[in-house]
């Protein structure tokens, strides 16, 4: 049976990789004795699958994961245990048992964030509302990527329009009075999962080589608020 899970990911635990998450939410179980259901073979690991995992350094209050059970237990119940063998910064917050075949890993398919970024050499946020807008107008962005592919550098171009969703840009801080220094708050529903993947990184890039905005990208504050379905062209909830 298929227990769907919703947990968050803050503090210094953002900076945990996939693979540790993985190894602790599997000792978690075990010392909260979970009836979980194990894979076969010389190496047995915990059927659980965690959607679209993060970038290091990224927050969450909204990360979704399916686990198998042998035997069914209650939700809270489970809920309670897990929180107690849990390291602060993780906490489930919802489970729910899921008849659906498909795993939350391949069914999500957007991802909403909060992102804080320090942008210079403006006069006012207001401005930047406006080339959003314009940029937005356009039926493709194009954006280059470099990968490295059997020892050799590739770089390919790619219309990463149709991987974003709604932007909004929200109340922001007064100058700080370092010239003119402005702290931009933005929302972005961004493509995340098997259908298409934008980073909020890269969303941030696009927009800086577009306006030519001296933004301070790697100092940005980015935290995922929530994950959702698409289904016949609809966005729901994966709970």
């Amino acid at each position: 049976m298929n227990l769907r899970v919703k947990f968050t990911k803050e503090g210094y635990l953002k900076f945990i990789s996939h693979l540790d998450m993985m190894r602790l939410f599997d000792r978690a179980f075990r010392r909260g004795n979970i009836p979980i259901k194990y894979s076969q073979g010389f190496n047995p690991q915990p059927k659980i699958s965690i959607a679209n995992p993060l970038a290091l350094g990224i927050e969450s209050q909204a990360e979704f994961m399916d686990v198998e059970l042998n035997e069914r237990m209650p939700e809270k119940y489970f809920i309670d245990i897990m929180n107690n063998e849990l390291p602060e910064g993780i906490r489930i917050i919802d489970a729910k048992y899921v008849d659906d075949n498909n795993i939350v890993s391949s069914a999500v398919g957007w991802s909403y964030y909060e992102i804080n970024v320090k942008v210079y050499n403006v006069e006012d946020i207001d401005f930047i509302k406006g080339f959003i807008d314009k940029w937005l107008m356009n039926t493709e962005i194009l954006m280059e990527r470099t990968r490295i592919k059997k020892g050799k550098e590739i770089k390919d171009i790619r219309n990463i329009r149709p991987l974003i969703g709604n932007v909004t840009v929200a109340e922001h801080d007064k100058d700080i009075r370092k010239g003119t220094e402005h702290e931009l708050k933005l929302y972005c529903l961004l493509k995340s999962g098997d259908s298409g993947n934008l980073k909020p990184t890269d969303f941030l890039m696009a927009f800086k080589e577009y306006t030519g905005l001296d933004m301070d990208i790697e100092m940005a504050d980015i935290k995922r608020l929530n994950m959702y379905l698409e289904v016949n062209g609809e966005i729901r909830s994966p709970m």
